[in-house]
């Protein structure tokens, strides 16, 4: 374990510019994991790291993490620059930096039964992290993200999942690629949009294989989802209110596809 004291280390520079910029984490095919419980969850979904940092004050107490990753750079940082890195506000004492995956349609591994999620153009790495989160917890079996205007890798976006990100499979395409895909797998498509020949979403029997199509809060959904789904559904709400967030949306249909489908007996 070598101990780093100065911000102009390449090492901390490396790490540093991996949590501000999008364009580095996609050159280097690299993105960076801030917490104990974070890194637990990346290793079990596959991730492999390829440096750890701790802070000096908890230098014995990530070993077995270091072990199961078999991670061979492992960094002491002294308080002052653990504390100028950190997005966490003290509460955690461990960062890594992970290889990123490709997340190509073609490598989902779906069934008969399987209930998948498609947001379209999320912009808010925070609404992208909760999605994440409730779909592991929904044990949805895949999150798709078409047309992404954010970085899968967004730091904010593995925080707000805490980790979950990493424990579902997920993959992503622009909207022709996966509507392509799951026609050509034979999913239902079912899009959350208003339209004349929407219905209600509980009135909805989510008959496997299922693909819940959600758009972004500002826009909704682009045209061609319309065309073509095999079913609008709406989420009925108070008259005085026009909208629910993204994340709470996709929250209830994914429940109610589960409860339709017994997945929770």
């Amino acid at each position: 374990m070598k101990a780093l004291s100065s911000i102009q280390n390449p090492e901390i520079k490396k790490l540093r510019l991996l949590f501000q910029k999008t364009k580095e984490r996609k050159k280097h095919s690299l993105f960076v994991i801030e917490g104990e419980r974070e890194i637990e969850k990346a290793l079990k979904g596959g991730y492999l790291l390829e440096s750890v940092f701790i802070h000096e004050a908890a230098e014995h107490s990530f070993e077995l993490i270091i072990s199961q990753s078999k991670v061979s750079n492992v960094f002491l940082l002294a308080s002052s620059i653990f504390e100028r890195l950190s997005i966490r506000s003290g509460s955690e004492k461990i960062i890594a930096i992970a290889q990123s995956k490709t997340h190509k349609l073609e490598d989902l591994i779906l069934n008969e039964s399987s209930i998948i999620l498609v947001i379209e153009a999320p912009e808010k790495p925070g609404n992208i992290g909760a999605i994440f989160r409730t779909a592991a917890a929904a044990k949805m079996d895949a999150v798709i993200v078409a047309n992404p205007k954010t970085d899968f890798y967004n730091p904010n976006s593995i925080r707000s999942s805490l980790g979950s990100i990493f424990l579902i499979p997920s993959a992503i395409g622009d909207s022709l690629e996966v509507i392509s895909f799951l026609k050509k797998k034979s999913i239902c498509i079912a899009t959350a949009a208003i339209h004349p020949e929407a219905i209600n979403y509980n009135d909805f029997d989510y008959s496997t294989p299922c693909a819940i199509i959600m758009g972004a809060e500002s826009s909704g959904l682009d045209s061609l989802w319309l065309e073509k789904t095999d079913q609008n559904l709406i989420i009925p709400m108070d008259k005085d209110i026009d909208s629910l967030n993204l994340s709470v949306s996709a929250g209830i249909l994914m429940y109610e596809a589960q409860r339709k489908n017994k997945q929770f007996e």
